[in-house]
């Protein structure tokens, strides 16, 4: 929940009010040009965040929780939801940036109705996901719920940018699509760093406590600095992300 509180909530509550002026003054451009600029940043900030939460699920769980009754295995089983729940990070920051594309023109009904769309997809998706996962006796069914959760955020992500578009109001540039590409890959480099660098899961529960989140802590700055340093290799630069 943090980075959708901290930054997407944020984001969204930005850029209501000039997507509102923008369409009062029948703006279409600057209007598309905004929620490009949302897109992107929004982007930036949710695809590393997921890649870290899905390589680091176990150890901040471990770091964190696990004292007292909450033991090892508790920590193991919570950890893949929390790697599953991670996957739709970037659906839940994309329907706060998307939505007030549509509050700002007083179109409030597109939005209700394709939540309404997107939870009947939750629901068919904890069918099919967790039924066969429990059935066949796989590890962890309770993870196929955050799963179902995620896809479903990503279907009401798709489908509010499904409707703008056709809609007439907004398309993303081929560039915002480039730097979409070059951020994946640049949180993927850094996934796989921190998987190397990170002690393997089973050690983590012997470690004491300090030693735990001072792994945790180093790891984290470390995947920060290799995300930075990736985007700029891969031509990443502040003007891309130029305040509005």
């Amino acid at each position: 929940e943090l980075p959708l509180a901290l930054f997407g909530v944020a984001i969204g509550t930005v850029i209501l009010p000039r997507l509102s002026r923008q369409h009062s003054r029948a703006e279409g451009a600057g209007f598309a040009t905004t929620l490009d600029w949302a897109l992107r940043l929004t982007w930036l900030l949710a695809i590393p965040a997921t890649v870290g939460l899905v390589v680091l699920a176990r150890p901040i769980l471990v770091t964190l929780i696990q004292y007292g009754a909450f033991d090892a295995h508790d920590a193991r089983m919570a950890g893949y939801s929390l790697a599953a729940y991670a996957l739709g990070i970037p659906g839940f920051m994309l329907v706060k940036v998307l939505a007030p594309g549509f509050y700002a023109r007083q179109d409030t009904r597109t939005p209700v109705r394709i939540g309404i769309v997107a939870v009947a997809v939750n629901v068919l998706l904890d069918l099919a996901i967790v039924l066969p996962w429990y059935l066949g006796g796989w590890t962890a069914p309770h993870a196929g719920l955050a799963l179902a959760t995620a896809l479903a955020a990503w279907t009401n992500a798709g489908l509010l940018q499904h409707r703008l578009r056709a809609q007439g109001v907004f398309r993303p540039q081929a560039t915002t699509l480039g730097l979409m590409a070059r951020v994946l890959a640049a949180a993927l480099a850094m996934g796989a760093l921190l998987w190397w660098l990170a002690p393997p899961p089973d050690d983590w529960p012997a470690m004491h406590a300090p030693l735990r989140a001072a792994w945790l802590s180093g790891l984290i700055l470390a995947g920060a600095g290799a995300y930075a340093l990736a985007l700029l290799l891969l031509g990443v630069r502040p003007r891309h992300l130029r305040a509005l």
